[in-house]
């Protein structure tokens, strides 16, 4: 014969409070960075970011000589 366990839950304001304090206990763990190393990180964030909008950029501009103004002329004998 199977005996079923039922597992007890707590009620909502005392899950909603333990919540909170295991969120406190967390983020007393976290190590913030200096004011250095966000100023650091956003640069590079940002030349990484322009890096890529370029790189698309001619991406793009490639891919509309070849595919807008190259395959067609193909078939039209320019």
């Amino acid at each position: 014969m199977a005996i079923e366990v039922a597992e007890r839950r707590e009620n909502l304001p005392a899950r909603v409070v333990n919540f909170y304090q295991e969120v406190i206990t967390e983020m007393r763990k976290v190590t913030w960075p200096d004011r250095e190393q966000l100023k650091d990180t956003t640069i590079k964030i940002i030349i990484f970011v322009l890096f890529i909008g370029a790189l698309l950029a001619i991406i793009d501009i490639l891919l509309n000589l070849i595919l807008v103004k190259g395959i067609p002329s193909l078939f039209t004998g320019r």
